[in-house]
């Protein structure tokens, strides 16, 4: 049931106390339980009630407006999505096991939620274990860089970090045992035949070599000899099982990197797939947790547990973490930052761990979003517009208030009988006195955003924001380009604030006031749920930035980098840089509307209007074919008509 005129939601059993009889009649009736009650311009159209009961509704019922992710985020959790198989008190012991090659994005961070809320909630144990067997993508920055991610997350670990290169000599021992075992082989079969065989399910001519011949081979690549770089060692499971994952994996490959911990003492280094069980197995974790992308390879790690007579740990499945209009593949985002589309990996653009909290987002929010997911298996694209959702219902009630008004687009106005400035204080936040208060000016000059001048007419009685009512009067505008410059104020203290259509922010002439730059960012991607094998040029949005000045009153002086802030009318900030002028990031706040007053409307309506008479010919194009095409359905439909009359 909604109100269209406010776009509320609004509780049965209230609307049918407040329209009695209606409601057992609704109940008792044959047709589909409650039939909507669309109230438009003050009448249902379903029943007839009368104004003064809809007034009472809007008057006497407590509602709200409500997005979908409000309405969502009220619902009562049906139940603990955060369990494990088979998990005993005090004894679950997960791991994290990132490669140190990039920083953190959100993906990653679920990941690291997940293990460390789940050791948490069973009173076990954490491992932190870096994978560090390949030695071309590892690098120290990156691995520093995870564990800043990491205390920035809150996540913390009972064990390590630990490393998978530290584990080299036995998972050496482990491949000479599935040798011996006649259940790996060497082969030097090329990458594309070798593919082409798994693919078809047909073996190599490698597959039955001895395992005299085996282990000479295998000594060559733990050399890194010519021969043995041509080389690679593969378990034996089976070359036609319907999961391809199990079609003989390779385990190791010749890698003559430098290692950053081992240097150059290893020459053959281990695939992921290899390593993790053996080492899951001998750190003790009780329950593997990974995204249901390597589900396939969940037969692969028992087979190697089992080969090799390790205790097996139970391995658990969650969804990977997919964003809309989002990449999270390390080597696109690498490929953003080399060609200058985005600052950084800290660019407020991209989905890594430091670009949110630069962005504004809190870590609870986070945590929030990441436990409403849990151990889900769902593979989908959640939206964005959910987490920053959460984020504001943490920010609204614990941030500051300020004023701004668009330093480019203000319009000076002169207010009758107030002469100099007059130093005032208010609340930084009216809901929360304990947050303190700041000083602000009245003057008998203020500055009113244009924007919010052009849907004003002279006459009009406005409400200015902590002040109280005014008229406006004689807006002048300058000669050619129509631009409002200025007008003339009217103070009506004594009027009723609750009549007025517009509420009005404003910033008083005053040597204090300082001028502040707000950057706004969009997706970078124009497709919704980009498929990870497209281009990301064909999918780049063209503009992704928008920037505005703001001339801002006295109070903001105070800020520091970092501070997070509303800006009153215009949404949540987080001072990016003070030096050499204050620079914010709008925040966003799971709404989908633009603000009239935002830096991306403002780009939209002043910027990018160069363009638009090319466009405005294209639409009028569209629109034309589409009046011909309608014109003609027309005629051939007069046409059969006059036939059938025939």
């Amino acid at each position: 049931m909604r109100l269209h005129l406010e776009g509320c939601r609004i509780a049965y059993t209230s609307l049918l106390e407040t329209f009695p009889g209606e409601g057992y009649r609704m109940r008792t009736s044959n047709q589909p339980f409650f039939p909507a009650v669309d109230v438009m311009l003050g009448l249902p159209n379903k029943f007839t009630v009368k104004i003064s009961l809809i007034s009472r509704l809007l008057k006497e019922i407590p509602f709200c407006v409500m997005s979908k992710h409000e309405e969502d985020c009220q619902k009562a959790p049906e139940h603990d999505k955060l369990t494990l198989t088979n998990a005993e008190e005090g004894k679950v012991v997960t791991r994290f096991p990132p490669e140190a090659s990039g920083f953190l994005h959100i993906g990653h961070a679920k990941a690291a939620l997940i293990n460390s809320m789940l050791a948490l909630k069973y009173k076990g144990k954490l491992v932190m274990r870096f994978d560090d067997t390949n030695p071309s993508k590892e690098k120290d920055h990156f691995e520093q860089a995870i564990l800043d991610d990491l205390a920035t997350l809150g996540v913390t670990w009972d064990v390590g970090p630990t490393y998978s290169s530290d584990y080299m000599e036995l998972l050496y021992e482990k491949a000479d045992e599935l040798i011996e075992k006649g259940l790996a082989y060497c082969d030097k079969t090329t990458r594309e035949e070798m593919q082409k065989c798994r693919f078809n399910g047909v073996p190599t001519s490698y597959r039955d070599i001895s395992i005299e011949e085996t282990k000479r081979m295998w000594s060559e690549m733990k050399e890194g000899s010519a021969e043995g770089q041509e080389t690679c060692l593969r378990a034996k499971i089976s070359v036609d099982n319907e999961n391809k994952a199990m079609r003989d994996p390779v385990i190791y490959r010749v890698n003559l990197t430098p290692h950053a911990r081992q240097g150059t003492k290893y020459k053959a280094y281990p695939t992921y797939d290899f390593c993790c069980p053996i080492i899951d197995s001998v750190e003790g974790i009780t329950h593997a947790l990974r995204t249901n992308e390597y589900h396939d390879r969940n037969d692969q790690y028992y087979w190697f547990c089992d080969a090799l007579g390790l205790r097996k740990p139970i391995v658990e499945d969650f969804s990977r973490l997919n964003m809309e209009y989002a990449v999270m593949s390390k080597r696109k985002l690498t490929q953003l930052i080399d060609s200058k589309v985005v600052d950084g990996w800290d660019d407020p653009r991209f989905p890594t761990v430091r670009a949110l909290v630069r962005r504004g987002l809190k870590m609870s929010a986070l945590r929030q979003f990441v436990q409403e997911q849990g151990m889900s298996k769902t593979v989908n694209f959640m939206e964005w517009s959910k987490l920053w959702y959460f984020n504001t219902q943490i920010l609204d009630p614990s941030v500051p208030r300020y004023t701004v008004v668009s330093n480019t687009l203000k319009v000076r106005c002169v207010v009758e009988g107030i002469g100099g400035l007059e130093k005032c204080e208010k609340l930084l936040h009216k809901k929360a006195p304990d947050m303190g208060s700041k000083v602000f000016y009245k003057s008998g000059v203020i500055f009113l955003d244009a924007e919010d001048v052009a849907l004003l007419k002279e006459g009009d009685e406005v409400t200015l924001m902590d002040w109280g009512n005014a008229f406006i009067r004689n807006i002048r505008t300058s000669g050619e380009s129509g631009t409002i410059t200025d007008a003339d104020i009217v103070l009506n203290l004594e009027g009723d604030v609750k009549k007025t259509k517009h509420k009005l922010t404003w910033v008083a002439e005053n040597p204090e006031a300082e001028v502040m730059e707000i950057n706004e960012y969009d997706h970078l991607l124009t497709k919704k749920k980009p498929d990870p094998e497209e281009s990301l040029d064909s999918i780049l949005a063209a503009v992704t930035k928008y920037t505005q000045e703001v001339y801002s009153e006295a109070a903001t002086s105070a800020l520091k980098k970092g501070d997070i802030i509303q800006l009153e009318r215009r949404g949540y900030y987080i001072v990016d840089n003070v030096i050499p002028r204050k620079v914010l990031i709008a925040i966003p706040d799971g709404r989908e509307k633009v603000n009239h007053l935002s830096a991306k409307a403002h780009h939209l309506k002043y910027v990018a209007k160069v363009s638009q008479p090319a466009a405005a010919n294209d639409l009028a194009a569209k629109r034309a074919a589409k009046a011909a095409k309608k014109a003609a359905q027309k005629q051939d439909s007069k046409s059969q008509n006059k036939e059938q009359a025939v």
